[in-house]
């Protein structure tokens, strides 16, 4: 059962969640004062159907504007609940914009950010003359006409562990700056370019830089090598500003398969790219 290793009855119970939302209408996903984040929302949801406070802990802190696709995040909690209870009773508390999933009980050591191996982060971009209407909290845009193949050849040089201080922003809380970047791949699909990156781990931002950056390669003022350059300097100053939050996805967090967490329904983003 979902990675549960059953070694007598243990309380707290800690139970995993996946999540889907729509950043656009929160302050982010981190909790904060006024009360405007998915974090906070999702508290108060959980905590309605626990009738008593409840702590969440998220696989990452997306920012303001961004969504998710497929978040996960855990608690622990004294209260015995069916796992549907945990899914429809939360539901039924939390904004449309906001919807969990799944839940699944699973063992105290697992632990929804240190227990994940890589993540997976998706930007949609709209590349067009004329910005877009209906989907213009949920997709990045561009004007000018960009290379994709100078794209490509640029975000190839990301591939492995580097230093990423250049896509680092100033209130980054991460311990150190190198990360192990496993995938990269630019694609388009009519007007759309997508962006897709697969890391280790991600430093605050650094996804938003990275497509800031690589749409410059992209409309030719700076050649696709401009991305080794820019990882070497280790400078933020150096690299582009930081791109929109519309068009990014938390799309995948991946654990190790012995925790057997339930699989997320699939995604079609924006437009079915």
């Amino acid at each position: 059962m979902c990675g549960l290793h059953f070694s007598g009855f243990i309380h707290p119970l800690r139970i995993a969640l996946g999540l889907s939302y729509d950043g656009a209408p929160f302050a982010g996903w981190q909790s904060q004062p006024a009360g405007n984040t998915v974090q906070d929302r999702l508290e108060a949801a959980l905590a309605a159907v626990a009738d008593g406070p409840v702590r969440v802990v998220a696989a990452g802190r997306t920012d303001a504007g961004v969504h998710a696709a497929a978040q996960v995040c855990h608690f622990d909690t004294m209260a015995e609940r069916p796992l549907s209870a945990w899914v429809r009773g939360t539901n039924a508390h939390l904004p449309e914009s906001v919807a969990v999933q799944w839940a699944c009980e699973v063992d105290e050591d697992f632990h929804a950010r240190f227990s994940a191996v890589a993540r997976t982060y998706v930007y949609v971009l709209y590349n067009h003359p004329v910005r877009p209407a209906l989907h213009a909290r949920q997709v990045g845009w561009f004007h000018r006409p960009l290379d994709v193949v100078a794209m490509q050849r640029a975000a190839k040089l990301l591939l492995g562990e580097h230093d990423f201080s250049a896509f680092r922003s100033a209130e980054c809380q991460a311990a150190h700056p190198v990360r192990v970047m496993q995938a990269v791949n630019v694609s388009t699909h009519g007007p759309y370019v997508v962006f897709r990156f697969t890391a280790n781990a991600f430093l605050h931002h650094m996804v938003r830089n990275l497509v800031g950056s690589l749409v410059y390669v992209g409309k030719g003022a700076q050649p696709p090598e401009w991305m080794r350059e820019l990882l070497a300097q280790r400078d933020r100053s150096a690299a582009a500003p930081t791109f929109s939050p519309a068009g990014l996805y938390l799309t995948e967090v991946r654990y190790p398969d012995t925790w057997r967490l339930p699989a997320f329904a699939p995604m079609i983003l924006p437009l079915a790219v």
